[in-house]
């Protein structure tokens, strides 16, 4: 990380200075806020990160909770999850923290009567996937760890807890448009209630959202009328894989194994039959002992020996999504921006086994969180909000096709049309892909943010509106090696990297030239839409790569681009520019996945006698592909939604 830009600092640098008017822990809640947050799930907890990163933005983040999460809840933290929390500069904590995922083994009935046996081991993710593996942490560590960070950010941001989302009203006449009622849920105050002004509000609620519920959106989909039994227990046992991932189908039902982090405790899932119809109670009749019992009669012949439960609950498996994530119909969007959205299960929801619930709401709300970012802060115009509902409402969609196809191939004693041992491993290892994160691709057809494929040629391995995937480098100017995609900061952002062809980046190359073009034109998109005032990378972060070998790149002759000079002392920045060099198999530094035997080129199919320009979305997604001689085409992918920086209104 980089710090000291302004002055030498004293002690720990991920704690930024504190801005005057910050709010204080215990402040009555603000009368008038441009963001309010409403839940402090994964969702609300991404989205508070992400606002709390711009101080020129307010926020506030409320819960009918009177303190935070504690235990249960979710747990899977899938690859694509991990590199969002890099972004944060919190992947090094969860990481040392966490479980690691690395096998999954599957269990079967071999012969009636005689109890399960193991029918195949598999890794759980794939190699290339991604440089992070699949990690288990469970829920309330994850939002502890993301309101921790926004603690630390100059707006020095804490939750208000105790605090019900009632109702709002909507006056576009007013400057903050949203006049929301709370009602305190702490004991002392209980019943109590308070309005405040919002210019926008955020339900990241649940799945019995209210703010769902007040603009009239509705969950459409099925239950699957099944009951399943969730343990976090300490046990003793005899079962083989209990610290790794299993997935169990035996003549009493079927079972999800999850080892949790820490070496000791473990979560089951476990099949507790079908619910009857009309029998709104059943659930409810559920005692924890059934559970435990239900759990050694699948585990059969092995046995637990249940020594402490730390949370327990029964849940109905279904898929739902919501007919809308925002509160405007498709015939008011021309002539309106958004104003109230929702995220999370507030919008889609599904069962835990395909261990994307948790994933999924972070990905939407780290979605719009630099979109509101950019809006609030006067960088895009407010129809940015509508690429929100138009890319998570199709995610959100083929997660619950996906769930559904999983939840029957792991399936039930109950199944019609019961399926094989091999016949689940193979749908596991088909939809890897998908239950490491990466399965969204924003089209171009559903936001504009995605660019045609004219030139994908040109680095086929970064697929237009799928995320960055990272790759080793080494940077030049202090052979540093690292995950290129480890630049990439939830600062809102634009990424763009200028891959260069065999002319390196000195002077005189192709790379250099679209430095000089982008510094010089004053139609640029990156003198248009950066101030005047600000950073020369305030807005647009641009690095570069080039073939040659780091020690035969002189830094003197690098673009000032490439070097900006920043703060208040005009210092120059030398962390822009790296080298794609081969490493023959050593492992560079201790950072994981830093192990490459091809440099970036091979490993992204990027041309070499061409090079390529990568626009890279504040959320980590790829925005266009282009080539390094095409200057109009990466200005006119800005115009669409950003505001020029300098002009006089």
């Amino acid at each position: 990380m980089q710090y000291h830009l302004n002055g030498y600092t004293f002690g720990d640098p991920t704690i930024a200075p504190a801005a005057p008017d910050h709010r204080q822990p215990g402040d009555d809640l603000p009368e008038q806020v441009d963001v309010l947050v409403v839940g402090t799930g994964p969702a609300g907890a991404v989205l508070t990160a992400q606002l709390a990163e711009f101080p020129e933005v307010s926020i506030c983040t409320i819960d009918r909770r009177t303190e935070p999460l504690a235990r249960g809840h979710a747990d899977g933290v899938a690859c694509r999850t991990v590199e969002m929390f890099e972004a944060f500069g919190l992947a090094d904590t969860l990481l040392s923290e966490a479980l690691w995922v690395n096998e999954t083994a599957f269990w079967s009935v071999a012969d009636s009567g005689k109890g399960i046996t193991r029918t195949g081991v598999v890794q759980d993710v794939a190699d290339g996937l991604s440089e992070f593996p699949h990690v288990i942490v469970n829920q309330a560590r994850m939002q502890e760890l993301l309101f921790d960070n926004a603690a630390k950010t100059p707006s020095r941001h804490s939750v208000d807890y105790g605090w019900k989302y009632l109702s709002q009203t909507l006056d576009e006449t007013q400057e903050y448009p949203v006049e929301v009622t709370v009602e305190s849920t702490a004991e002392a105050t209980a019943g109590q209630t308070r309005t405040l002004r919002a210019k926008y509000v955020v339900g990241c609620d649940g799945a019995g959202s209210v703010v769902r519920k007040s603009i009239g959106r509705q969950l459409h989909g099925d239950a699957q009328n099944h009951a399943w039994g969730v343990l976090d227990i300490l046990a003793v046992t005899d079962f083989p894989d209990i610290r790794k991932k299993a997935v169990i189908s035996s003549e009493a039902g079927s079972m999800i194994l999850i080892p949790r982090e820490g070496g000791y405790l473990v979560r089951m899932y476990a099949d507790m039959g079908a619910v009857p119809e009309d029998d709104a109670e059943f659930r409810k009749r559920i005692t924890v002992d059934q559970v435990i019992d239900q759990a050694n009669a699948i585990l059969s012949p092995y046995i637990v020996d249940v020594r402490d439960v730390a949370w327990w609950s029964v849940y109905e498996v279904g898929q739902r999504i919501a007919d809308g994530f925002d509160n405007l119909n498709d015939d008011e969007r021309a002539a309106n921006q958004p104003r109230i959205f929702i995220a999370g299960d507030a919008c889609h929801t599904h069962s835990a086994k395909a261990g994307q619930g948790m994933n999924v709401s972070m990905q939407d709300t780290f979605n719009l969180g630099w979109k509101l970012g950019a809006v609030l802060r006067g960088q895009a115009h407010p129809s940015l909000l509508h690429t929100y509902e138009h890319e998570r409402k199709v995610t959100a969609q083929q997660l619950i096709d996906y769930d559904t196809r999983w939840s029957s191939m792991v399936g039930s004693r109950d199944a019609d049309e019961p399926v094989t041992p091999q016949e689940v491993q193979d749908q596991f290892v088909r939809g890897g892909k998908f239950t490491a994160g990466f399965g969204t691709h924003y089209q171009p057809e559903f936001s504009r943010l995605t660019g045609e494929n004219t030139h994908q040629d040109l680095a086929t391995g970064f697929e237009i509106g799928t995320r960055f995937h990272s790759a080793p480098v080494i940077r030049v100017a202090d052979a540093k090696p690292l995950q290129l995609g480890h630049v990439h900061q939830a600062d809102g952002r634009w990424r763009v990297y200028l891959f260069a062809d065999e002319s390196g980046v000195g002077t005189g190359s192709t790379v250099a030239n679209w430095c000089e073009r982008m510094s010089t034109e004053a139609s640029s998109a990156i003198n248009r839409f950066t101030a005047n005032d600000a950073d020369p990378d305030s807005v647009f972060d641009v690095y570069a790569v080039t073939q040659a070998h780091h020690l035969d790149v002189d830094v003197n002759d690098i673009h000032p681009l490439l070097q900006p000079t920043k703060g208040k002392f005009a210092l120059k920045d030398y962390e822009k520019v790296f080298a794609a060099e081969q490493t023959n198999g050593q492992l560079l530094g201790t950072i994981p996945g830093l192990q490459a035997t091809q440099d970036i080129y091979q490993l992204r199919e990027i041309d070499r006698s061409k090079g390529a320009v990568v626009i890279v979305r504040p959320d980590q997604y790829i925005g266009h592909v282009l080539p390094l001689d095409e200057f109009e085409a990466f200005d006119q992918y800005f115009e669409t939604y950003l505001l020029d920086a300098n002009v006089t209104v």
